[in-house]
């Protein structure tokens, strides 16, 4: 084992019938406590999203406890069967394949229903993306929006950004390496060039976190032609300047074409040019963007 820990001490960490929730490493396998190795090997069961993901860190610090799956597809049957097993008295911890458990990972069911059922849940806390990538990002971090994965299709994905866009807290969101340049787009298009941060295979060996505007992550991104590992983009919240001008003038375009569907979008557009005060090609360019996203 690479601690000298015994992991079975006289102090027991776990109660019987209790449901663990336990934080795992994100990337580097030491990033854990002392309580989740000793929680991990009390336990008598262990239900993981992958079980060859956890299977790995079991293996590296020796711990035996059998393991069950639990993930987005099976977790309604899994959560029935964990609840049989706390009621006859089982231990079980819930983890995830990093970091902590439901921040974006299976979990939910299993945990409602605990609580419903009344049975104890104690968090073991630990690693967590989003508040690694925050600590270094030089952004605001005494208010912060944890947004996660946004939906993939682009219509949904735009609506929660219109929404996001006058929040003034940082914003956190999780992406894939292979999607991380669209999401990077849209935040450009919607939001304006802010202030962000882009941490990508955080606490491992090929560890980057990319400051600057938006615009400036987008340019890198380029020059690297392939970006791997989960991405982590923390982005600045909104400020009363030029950028409310931007995304007023957006949300004022997107709600007059909703309401003159029946006409052409380029009498729209002539008509929005002399009603806003802006050139065509602004309003034509905004106005083109909602209405091939509808």
């Amino acid at each position: 084992m690479p601690l000298n820990l015994d992991l079975n001490d006289h102090m027991p960490c776990i109660k019987s019938g209790f449901l663990y929730i336990v934080a795992t490493p994100i990337g580097h396998m030491e990033d854990i406590t002392i309580r989740a190795l000793k929680v991990l090997n009390q336990v008598n069961l262990i239900a993981a999203e992958d079980t060859r993901e956890t299977q790995k860190l079991l293996r590296y610090y020796q711990i035996q406890t059998p393991l069950m799956s639990c993930h987005d597809h099976n977790e309604t049957f899994c959560a029935e069967k964990i609840m049989s097993h706390l009621q006859k008295g089982y231990a079980i911890a819930l983890v995830s394949d990093a970091g902590t458990p439901m921040i974006s990972d299976p979990g939910y069911r299993v945990v409602s229903m605990a609580i419903e059922s009344k049975l104890p849940v104690v968090p073991i806390p630990g690693p967590s993306a989003a508040m690694a990538a925050l600590s270094v990002s030089g952004l605001p971090t005494d208010s912060f929006i944890f947004q996660g994965f946004l939906p993939k299709k682009s219509g949904k994905r735009e609506k929660i950004l219109n929404q996001l866009a006058f929040e003034s807290r940082t914003l956190i969101f999780f992406e894939s390496p292979k999607r991380i340049g669209i999401l990077i787009d849209h935040l450009i298009h919607i939001l304006g060039d802010r202030k962000a941060m882009l941490g990508r295979e955080l606490t491992k060996h090929y560890e980057e976190c990319v400051s600057g505007h938006l615009t400036d992550i987008q340019k890198w991104r380029l020059q690297k032609n392939q970006v791997k590992g989960e991405c982590t983009l923390l982005v600045a919240g909104y400020e009363n300047n030029k950028q409310a001008v931007n995304i007023d003038l957006r949300s004022q375009i997107s709600h007059y074409i909703k309401k003159h569907t029946d006409q052409p979008l380029s009498q729209s557009v002539k008509e929005m040019v002399v009603l806003f005060g802006k050139s065509r090609k602004t309003i034509y360019d905004i106005a083109l963007h909602y209405h091939l996203n509808q």
